[in-house]
């Protein structure tokens, strides 16, 4: 038999959130009180806390886009250092005549 899933008003997903962010209670505990599934408490929080730039992580969007270019700009650097050590290494045999 199909499962169906419940919907919930806007107003509600905004309540459920703001009692979590403003009592500091656990999610867990929250959704218990309100009848509904924790994880599902907790992907609105999550989502609240991304839209206010508060990620779970610590780092906003800004931040994390930061940092996958620097990650890029550091293996990139990473590849060049390796290509100018071999290349020394092949010029230092060569001047050395082996």
């Amino acid at each position: 038999m199909a499962e169906t899933r419940r919907k919930f008003e806007q107003d509600f997903k905004e309540g459920a959130v703001r009692l979590v962010r403003e009592t500091g209670k656990p999610i867990a505990q929250v959704a218990r009180e309100l009848g509904i599934h924790d994880g599902t408490l907790g992907n609105w929080v999550n989502a609240d806390r991304r839209r206010r730039g508060e990620s779970t992580d610590g780092l906003g969007e800004d931040e994390r886009a930061e940092l996958v270019r620097l990650r890029r700009e550091n293996a990139e650097l990473r590849m060049r250092c390796d290509v100018l050590k071999r290349s020394m290494a092949l010029w230092v045999e060569e001047a050395m005549g082996r």
